[in-house]
């Protein structure tokens, strides 16, 4: 019953977070998106790719961002969301 409880709590968090997509808007030229919206971008982005299919003016990422500290954030969120940088750490026994 734990694991079922937990399953409902991750989708619906999920759910909720993914209002700040990539490609909704928010974000123009006037009001780019910086460093951190970069970092979030990548932890979403399996999501955002999953809602571009069925909704072509989402996007993976944002268009309307600062430049290179855009893209470090996204690829900082991309490697350390995902256990990336923990998946080339040895155990120790």
């Amino acid at each position: 019953m734990k694991k079922v409880t937990y399953l409902i709590i991750i989708i619906l968090l999920l759910i909720l977070l993914s209002g700040c997509i990539p490609g909704d808007g928010k974000h123009t030229v006037n009001k780019p998106a910086g460093f951190f919206w970069g970092i979030w971008h990548g932890w979403i982005a399996p999501i955002s790719l999953i809602v571009g299919l069925f909704n072509p003016a989402i996007k993976v990422y944002e268009s309307a961002n600062t430049g290179w500290w855009y893209d470090f954030g996204f690829y900082m969120g991309i490697l350390g969301g995902f256990g990336g940088l923990s998946l080339t750490r040895k155990k120790r026994r």
